[in-house]
């Protein structure tokens, strides 16, 4: 993974902890969800969309 290592990932992620502190990490990963449900949903949205427009089409 972009030639990091176990070593190189877990130094990174315990960087990150220190500046975020623990305080906020459980807010961040809600926004994290509510991040990608949004973006699944607007990726099935598009899907019906085309589908409607190819089933108008025939």
């Amino acid at each position: 993974m972009f030639g990091l290592g176990i070593t190189e990932i877990l130094i990174v992620g315990l960087i990150i902890l220190i500046f975020v502190s623990g305080r906020k990490l459980p807010q961040m990963g809600g926004d994290l969800g509510k991040a990608i449900a949004n973006f699944r949903n607007s990726i099935r949205s598009d899907d019906k969309k085309e589908e409607d427009v190819k089933k108008i089409d025939q």
